[in-house]
């Protein structure tokens, strides 16, 4: 491993691509000295994304026997994927196959690396994580490997945690159970148009669908035992996910409660706004790459209290809250002490109002 501070990032999609600008933009704010990134495909269709992305900061490295195939197109890799391993101090997957990927790769650069990091779809990849929830539950001698969990479920345990009080000293939650309506596909992709609405089955007996499994799973990395169900379903829109929930309390509970403790938490953005176009609009404007870090956007009107009973509808900004959560992780695996204190660098993006 370099004596240098080195994230690395495999794979330039949906994630890797703001997430490696991310980090070359506060750089210097988070204490690393280099950002590193790879592709696998040489392809002319990406060639402006990989350049650009250089031009911002970042090394560009790729497997041994795409070198020759990058440079046809006119990219230049600084070092092979295998050199930009071994100087890595974090490495950061946000490709599909992470655990293939473990199992094939990072274990044999165990003594090298300080930790890896994988995306909300590697299920069993390492100890779950979002930034604001389990941090008191991350443990520098023990965890080697994190998933940071989806963006939906970041959007859920948030409210869990906010309205329902899980993990704190006072828990107020009974059970709950949310509607998560889902982008079809995001604005950078090509191939995955539907005509009409399609329901996901509730593959998982207790839980539903993988959003409520892995808020369960994250919550239980805290000790709590959280009951949970999801359903989803995919619209044909490009701009954000969409959630509706309604969260048992076990004591009742005014709406002005509930809007006060959501004003507290730094990581809640509000909005007056009731299209996921308008809330995409504010982030692309006013976000970084777009992006808005806000763990989740409540539609303030659509609060609604019944003595124990709390409802509404929220929006999951893109993967915003996914990219918080990587870098968090990245620095908590290089700053163990003080990743806190660094991250509050990307503040200007928590957004409090939309």
């Amino acid at each position: 491993m370099s004596q240098k501070n080195i994230v690395h990032v495999v794979g330039t999609g949906t994630i890797g691509e703001p997430l490696i600008g991310l980090l070359c933009s506060f750089k210097n704010q988070l204490e690393i000295d280099e950002v590193s990134f790879s592709k696998k495909t040489a392809s002319i269709y990406d060639r402006s994304k990989v350049n650009a992305l250089k031009r911002k900061g970042a090394s560009f490295a790729a497997d041994e026997s795409t070198i020759e195939a990058f440079r046809n197109i006119g990219i230049t890799p600084e070092y092979t994927f295998e050199q930009a391993l071994e100087r890595a101090s974090v490495v950061i997957d946000c490709t599909p196959v992470g655990n293939q990927n473990k199992a094939q790769v990072y274990e044999n650069y165990l003594d090298n690396t300080r930790g890896f990091i994988a995306q909300g779809s590697e299920f069993g990849f390492g100890k779950m994580y979002a930034r604001g929830i389990n941090d008191h539950a991350l443990s520098p001698e023990k965890d080697k490997f994190l998933q940071v969990v989806s963006c939906n479920t970041h959007n859920l345990s948030i409210l869990l945690k906010t309205i329902g009080g899980v993990g704190q000293e006072k828990s107020y939650f009974d059970h709950g159970r949310f509607v998560c309506i889902r982008r079809a596909n995001d604005i950078s992709q090509d191939k995955s148009f539907i005509p009409a609405p399609v329901v996901n089955e509730h593959d998982d007996e207790t839980f539903g669908t993988h959003h409520a499994r892995d808020a369960h799973e994250l919550f239980k990395t805290l000790g709590q035992d959280v009951q949970v169900f999801s359903s989803a379903l995919k619209t044909n829109s490009q701009f954000m996910h969409t959630v509706w929930f309604h969260l048992k309390l076990k004591e009742s509970q005014s709406l002005d409660q509930i809007v006060n403790r959501l004003d507290s938490n730094e990581l809640v953005a509000m909005t007056n706004k009731k299209s996921s176009n308008t809330v995409f609009s504010f982030g692309r404007d006013h976000g970084h790459f777009g992006r808005i870090l806000s763990q989740t956007v409540i539609v303030k009107d659509t609060l609604h209290v019944v003595g124990q009973d709390v409802y509404g509808w929220c929006f999951t900004p893109q993967d915003g809250n996914s990219l918080l959560s990587s870098v968090a992780a990245a620095v908590y695996f290089l700053y163990p002490q003080s990743y806190e204190e660094k991250i509050n660098c990307l503040k200007p993006y928590f957004f409090q109002e939309i």
